[in-house]
C-alpha cells in the first residue's frame, strides 16, 4: 500500500453468547479508541458505519431488533465490499456450565429463556447464533480467561498499533491437549506427543514446561532439535506470506497429551526462537509474538504474556474488569 493511501477504516461487529463477555470486549475496544454502539437495529449499520469517522465496535446478539443470524452476515457481506473498510466478526464465547454459573451468580435473566429454564435458554442462543460462530474471524473463549488477560488479547488482536505495517501481523503462541479439543482459532497445529512424555517421570509429573527440570528432560529426546528447528523454519516461510496476504493475527499451537509438559516446552523454545529476530540487526523485521498455555489457564495458572511486545504497544496495568 502506498504511504499516502489511507488504511482502511476497521469495522468490528461483536457478537457471541449472553454471559460471553460481549460486554467487557465492547468496553476494551472503546478505551482502545474504537466508536462503540451497543445493539441498534440492524437495519442502521450501514448508515452507522457511513457516518462514522474513527474505526468503529458494533455490538450485535439476540436482543438486537430484528436480530437473525443471515442477516448479520449479509449485513458483513455488504461492509466488506467497501475497499475504505476492514470489516471482521469477533464472536464471543464460554462453556455452558460456565455460562450457567455467570448467571446464577448474578441472577439475571437470559434473554432466549423468557418462558424456560437458563440452561434452555443458552441451548437456544447457541444454536441462534451458530452460523455467526461459523463466520467469524476471531473466537474469543472467556471460559478461563481472566478479566486483565481478556484486556491484553484485545489489545493485542485490536490495538490501534495493529493498523498497518509489519506489526500488523502477531503471532500467538499456544500449547493445549489434544484430548480437550483442538484450538478452534489455530492456523497451523503442531503435534508432539511422539516425543518422550515427562509426565510418567514421578519427579516430573507435577511440574510443567514452564519448569527448567521439565524443560531439560523434552529437549533431551534425540528427535527434539531437529523438531524445533523445522517447526521454526516452517514458520519462516509462512509467516511472510500471511503478511503478504494481509492477516493480522496468526495462531499457531502446539499439542500434546496434557498440554502440561511437552507442548509448553517447545511454545517457550518457539517463542525465544521468533523473538530473537527483535535482537537481530534488522529488529524491524520482528513480529509480535505472545504465548498463551490453555491448559495451565484451566488450572488457574497465568496464561498470557508477551514474548515480543509490538513497537508502541505501552506496558500494561491489572485492572478490575468484570464479565
Amino acid at each position: 500500500m502506498h504511504e499516502d493511501t489511507p488504511l482502511p477504516r476497521r469495522i468490528l461487529l461483536v457478537t457471541g453468547l449472553s454471559g460471553a463477555g460481549k460486554s467487557s470486549i465492547l468496553r476494551i475496544l472503546e478505551d482502545l479508541g474504537h466508536e462503540v454502539i451497543d445493539n441498534p437495529p440492524l437495519g442502521m449499520l450501514d448508515e452507522i458505519v457511513a457516518r462514522a469517522e474513527r474505526p468503529v465496535a458494533i455490538g450485535v446478539d439476540s436482543r438486537t431488533r430484528g436480530f437473525d443470524a443471515s442477516a448479520v452476515l449479509a449485513a458483513l457481506a455488504r461492509l466488506r465490499v467497501n475497499p475504505a473498510l476492514n470489516a471482521e466478526l469477533i464472536y464471543a464465547t464460554a462453556e455452558e456450565s460456565v455460562l450457567l454459573s455467570r448467571y446464577t451468580a448474578t441472577r439475571r435473566r437470559h434473554p432466549q429463556a423468557v418462558h424456560g429454564t437458563v440452561k434452555e435458554g443458552i441451548e437456544a442462543e447457541i444454536r441462534l447464533t451458530s452460523p455467526l460462530r461459523e463466520a467469524a474471524d476471531v473466537v474469543i473463549d472467556t471460559s478461563d480467561l481472566p478479566p486483565f488477560e481478556l484486556r491484553q488479547l484485545v489489545e493485542a488482536r485490536f490495538g490501534e498499533w495493529s493498523a498497518g505495517g509489519l506489526d500488523g501481523l502477531t503471532v500467538a503462541l499456544m500449547s493445549f491437549a489434544f484430548p480437550a479439543g483442538l484450538p478452534r482459532e489455530a492456523d497451523m497445529v503442531f503435534d508432539a506427543r511422539f516425543l518422550t512424555n515427562p509426565y510418567y517421570d514421578p519427579a516430573l509429573s507435577a511440574m510443567t514446561g514452564l519448569d527448567a527440570a521439565v524443560a531439560d528432560y523434552v529437549a533431551n529426546d534425540p528427535d527434539y532439535a531437529e523438531f524445533l528447528d523445522r517447526m521454526a523454519g516452517l514458520l519462516e516461510l509462512v509467516l511472510p506470506r500471511f503478511v503478504r496476504e494481509g492477516k493480522k493475527y496468526a495462531t499457531i499451537a502446539i499439542g500434546c497429551s496434557g498440554g502440561r509438559h511437552r507442548s509448553v516446552t517447545l511454545v517457550e523454545a518457539l517463542a525465544r526462537r521468533l523473538a530473537q529476530r527483535a535482537d537481530s540487526a534488522h529488529p524491524q523485521d520482528a513480529w509480535p509474538v505472545v504465548i498463551m498455555h490453555r491448559e495451565l489457564a484451566r488450572q488457574g495458572r497465568s496464561s498470557w504474556r508477551w514474548a515480543n511486545r509490538p513497537r508502541g504497544l505501552a506496558e500494561p496495568t491489572e485492572q478490575a474488569d468484570p464479565q
